[in-house]
């Protein structure tokens, strides 16, 4: 099988069975997505769902965030890992907002990764879902998920396998790709043990074929 069959079996599949695939992170504005996607990273978004809504409720506006005090917001965000960190990231990114960017999260990649706390994962998830431009955030999920099926090749770095994405997913379908991706990893093709038996890609996984057949062997 060619990349390109592999590839267009796997968006075909997706395409079919994850139709409205999004974030499962809860925001009502493009402020609250960022916060929260900032909050993600290294947690899992039911835990960040659980805390943002009284971190929205005391700060609904990036200006009240950057007037906020390490003391006021770190509780409230304790239970995320990483609080202390995140505290002081939600903090500087609210500042530089209101600074430099008026209070309205910007909707460029260079402008984006510019923020505290903002990588260049956490600017691609913004793009593609706030703004629908065609960006292709890199997780774990992600990473794991298409170098298990064969989309990516060798990929060593999150970039690297961005690169190799965007390269073969058509540009208006890469903002729910990196949704497929993400909750095909969450759900059935998880770590430790994925789910193969449940999933609908076997004749074109690399990993079922492979590592999986050895294990089951």
């Amino acid at each position: 099988m060619t990349k390109k069959e592999r590839y267009a079996f796997v968006i075909d599949w997706f395409k079919k069975n994850m139709p409205d695939a999004a974030t499962e992170l809860h925001y009502r504005n493009p402020y609250e997505l960022l916060v929260a996607v900032i909050l993600s990273a290294q947690c899992t978004d039911k835990r960040v769902n659980i805390v943002t809504p009284s971190l929205f409720e005391k700060f609904p506006t990036p200006q009240l965030l950057a007037k906020a005090e390490f003391e006021d917001v770190e509780p409230l965000v304790r239970s995320i890992s990483f609080a202390n960190n995140k505290t002081r990231h939600l903090i500087g990114m609210a500042k530089m907002l209101v600074e430099q960017f008026d209070g309205e999260v910007p909707s460029e990649m260079d402008d984006l990764v510019q923020l505290p706390g903002v990588g260049r994962k956490t600017a691609n998830v913004i793009v593609s879902v706030v703004f629908n431009q065609p960006g292709m955030a890199v997780d774990t999920h992600v990473f794991r998920v298409s170098a298990r099926i064969g989309l990516t090749t060798n990929a060593k770095t999150p970039l690297q396998s961005e690169q190799q994405l965007v390269a073969n997913i058509p540009p208006d379908l890469l903002p729910i790709a990196h949704h497929w991706l993400i909750l095909h990893g969450r759900y059935t093709c998880i770590a430790r043990r994925p789910k193969c038996e449940q999933c609908g890609l076997q004749s074109v996984c690399k990993f079922f074929k492979t590592d999986m057949k050895h294990i089951a062997g």
